[in-house]
């Protein structure tokens, strides 16, 4: 939100620089996160003096130019070669001088420098309007007063705003600071509290009067709720042109661009008191009346972007007799509006459901300065007043007469708030004891009523406007933030509770995994919930009914739950890859969300990506691609890290996958993991391999929870290696070489380990060559030459028998 420095002063008489302005703000809650100058004319024109045209004469070397000899205050005129066809001797012109800066239409600076022309010296340039920036006229140059000075300032002579802009970040709950007074009376009470005593001084209205009753307008507002409050009042007999200077600099300054004096006395008075108003043009009005009412489901109206809309059955509108003119609070329409042939209007002033609004603004993707402000719910009692303001206003532009009573349909007024606040609970929240009279002195500056005192508290009005306080805690959040937080001591006390929790707590056991993952080069992601609903497109074992949707979606990407962690991993991946950062390894804990029938569930995942090389490329590491097995390993070491291990292996049956494994524990799933598809890849625009795992941690939690954690010593005696060149049936896995051994010998075999495979020459066709380590170990005595080699013929005869297996 932008507030500009000399409108706020015009509702607060303060000395105070713009810096100090803007710290209190800050220190108020109305954060300011910049502060902009602003010059109604950039440059501020310095450099531009007046001249007088001493002589004009006809260049040598050109039809079209002239030379001419400007006084511009100095000792010695300057020659300045002109080509405006307008300059004579005897004028008095603006002068930009050598080293001046000026700036074009789109903001391109340019400076004035010493040169010659067509062989002619030119020390300087006499300026059009345009040049200057003080209009859009390139017909000549602009010739002054001739009572003008030479050498006088331009910036002296022209209308020139010089203005700070503060950028304020203002949170959804501040809806009474949307306004020049808004924050006037916030800077007011920040006053009140360095006892600076400043009055609020807020436009008169008195002079509003009824001229005449020739042009009345027939209001039915047929539903209350959606329009609690709605004035209005026709203005006839006015004529619509171009704002004055002061009220397009106002504009102007807070980002607004002037239209015309109608529309922006609205804008004017919208940003100035908080009070959306909206002018339609009377004569379009068909049959002299206004309706408050929704429409039927899809019809159709044009709004004023040109854009035709279909409407919905809950969106309030502003009709004639006929037909709808505006979307109530957000938009107008394209046929109602404010033209330069407009001579009567009637001007709307309303209060509008908050929730209605929001609703209504998001369904058609708008966001405007009106509905910014109904949505979070405006002064409710402040109507009628903005439309007298404004009323004046447009009179004192474009002239007119009120040719109507206003119509103000109010039927229920929107009550202010009792609160009750506890001294000893401020006491509590705040952390130190703000004196009664201190607290009594913010509120009042607040505009919060003091009803009555008593010794433990007091008995409080709220105005409605301040719809984010209606409990005490909001009260003595308010007396806070007026007080200042700066301002409450740091206790040198630290209390702090200890809660007895289990080691198997979720968040405990996802840090320790997460640390793993980070000593093994991963890094944490955490994408949004919220995704598009095309994802499920494509796998056939996500369904579309399965989408949790969004009521309000920000937009199509972001309207369903996610139903994998997949695709917005994958976003990061491809993210990534778009800058260069192809070698990836990342992780995130994140739930699923899925709707089945009348119920919904959420379930907890662990997703992890790898993809490109597994190291980075230098001159002692030859670069390797990423692959399966570096995944599996990943995978098989954080479930043993969490004491799991006696998982089994099948092959993946699901479709994201064009290859992979699931690992499971009885009729538990524990993992899914594998290659992802490439037509899945294409959708992303990634063409490397990608390698995804995705784990079922609700499930993994619960047998966490139930391992058994054992003790067992160091053994004291050596372990003995023993290895087999095993020529193998190509079929022939690892897994089952390794069951064989463990049934072949279970207290003493310790650990089988694959170290080579080979193919190719030297061996017969459809044989392998497995290299396997056999480690054997007592863990109370030495073993023996006579039991190792009982145990490796042993070995040797089950892999013959059971693999047809060769020793090499």
């Amino acid at each position: 939100m932008k507030i500009s420095y000399n409108w706020l002063k015009q509702f607060i008489k303060t000395d105070w620089t713009p810096e100090q302005t803007s710290e209190l703000l800050t220190d108020l809650g109305l954060e300011v996160e910049g502060v902009e100058n602003y010059q109604s004319v950039k440059g501020g024109l310095e450099g531009v003096v007046v001249g007088e045209v001493l002589t004009c004469e006809k260049h040598p070397n050109a039809d079209k130019l002239k030379v001419t000899t400007v006084n511009i205050g100095n000792d010695e005129p300057l020659q300045i070669v002109c080509g405006a066809p307008n300059v004579a001797a005897g004028q008095k012109v603006p002068v930009a001088t050598i080293g001046s800066t000026l700036y074009t239409p789109d903001g391109e600076a340019w400076t004035i420098k010493k040169g010659k022309i067509r062989g002619e010296a030119s020390h300087g340039m006499i300026c059009a309007e345009d040049e200057l920036g003080l209009g859009k006229s390139h017909d000549g140059i602009m010739v002054l007063d001739a009572d003008l000075e030479p050498g006088t300032p331009a910036a002296y002579i022209f209308d020139i705003e010089n203005d700070h802009v503060f950028e304020i970040g203002l949170t959804p709950n501040r809806a009474d600071a949307m306004s020049h007074m808004g924050t006037a009376r916030d800077l007011r009470a920040g006053l009140v509290q360095k006892e600076i005593n400043l009055e609020l001084i807020t436009p008169s209205v008195s002079a509003f009067r009824v001229d005449n009753r020739t042009l009345k307008m027939d209001v039915d507002v047929k539903n209350k709720d959606l329009a609690p409050r709605y004035c209005g009042v026709t203005i006839s007999g006015l004529r619509v042109k171009e704002s004055p200077g002061w009220l397009k600099h106002r504009l102007k300054a807070i980002g607004i661009e002037p239209k015309n004096n109608v529309v922006d006395a609205t804008n004017y008075v919208l940003h100035d008191l908080g009070q959306p108003l909206h002018a339609f043009d009377a004569s379009k009005i068909i049959g002299n009346k206004i309706e408050v009412k929704t429409l039927e489901a899809g019809t159709k109206f044009t709004t004023l972007d040109g854009v035709e809309r279909e409407l919905h059955e809950d969106d309030l509108m502003i009709c004639n007799a006929e037909k709808p003119m505006c979307i109530a609070g957000v938009f107008g329409g394209m046929d109602s509006g404010v033209t330069e042939n407009t001579t009567s209007i009637f001007l709307e002033s309303a209060y509008f459901n908050p929730v209605s609004i929001r609703k209504t603004a998001k369904r058609h993707g708008l966001n405007t300065d009106a509905s910014f402000r109904f949505e979070r719910g405006i002064d409710p009692n402040i109507t009628e007043y903005a439309l007298k303001r404004a009323t004046l206003l447009i009179q004192e532009l474009a002239g007119g007469e009120v040719t109507s009573d206003i119509v103000d349909f109010y039927p229920k007024k929107i009550q202010d708030f009792e609160v009750r606040l506890s001294f000893e609970n401020a006491k509590k929240l705040i952390g130190e004891e703000i004196p009664k009279e201190t607290i009594k002195r913010i509120l009042t500056s607040l505009d919060i009523k003091v009803n009555n005192v008593t010794e433990t508290g007091l008995g409080l009005t709220v105005p409605a406007y301040r719809n984010d306080v209606e409990r005490e805690a909001d009260i003595i959040e308010e007396i806070l933030r007026v007080y200042g937080y700066n301002n409450i001591k740091i206790t040198e006390k630290l209390n702090a509770s200890i809660s007895a929790t289990s080691r198997f707590e979720d968040y405990k056991v996802q840090n320790v995994v997460g640390n793993q993952l980070v000593s093994q080069g991963f890094f944490e992601i955490m994408a949004n919930s919220l995704t598009t609903p095309n994802y499920v497109a494509l796998s056939e074992q996500l369904k579309e009914e399965h989408n949790i949707s969004m009521l309000n979606p920000l937009s199509n990407d972001l309207s369903v739950m996610r139903q994998s962690l997949l695709f917005s991993g994958l976003e990061a991946v491809s993210f990534n890859i778009n800058r260069k950062r192809s070698d990836l390894k990342l992780f995130e804990f994140g739930k699923t969300y899925h709707g089945y029938n009348d119920k919904r569930e959420e379930f907890k995942h662990l997703s992890l990506f790898v993809t490109g090389n597994q190291n980075a490329e230098n001159w002692t590491n030859i670069s390797k691609k990423s692959d399966f097995f570096l995944m599996k390993g990943l995978i098989v070491s954080i479930l043993e890290r969490l004491g799991i291990s006696r998982f089994k292996e099948a092959p993946i049956t699901n479709d994201l996958f064009s290859e992979g494994l699931t690992l499971g524990l009885g009729k538990n799933k524990l993992v899914d993991f594998g290659l992802v598809k490439k037509s899945v890849l294409k959708h992303f625009d990634i063409s490397q391999e990608v390698i995804y795992a995705d784990f079922n941690w609700d499930t993994i939690l619960d047998l966490v929870k139930h391992n058994k954690i054992k003790f067992t010593e160091i053994p004291k005696y050596p372990e003995v290696r023993r290895d087999f060149a095993l020529l193998l049936d190509d079929n022939v896995t690892f897994e089952s070489i390794y069951k064989i051994a463990k049934q072949s010998e279970k207290q003493l075999l310790k650990a089988v380990n694959l170290f080579d495979v080979y193919q190719g020459k030297n061996l017969p066709k459809g044989k392998k060559s497995y290299a396997v380590s056999f480690t054997l170990q007592d863990d109370k005595k030495t073993l023996t030459d006579k039991q190792i080699e009982k145990i490796m013929n042993k070995l040797q005869s089950n892999f013959e028998k059971q693999l047809g297996a060769e020793l090499r």
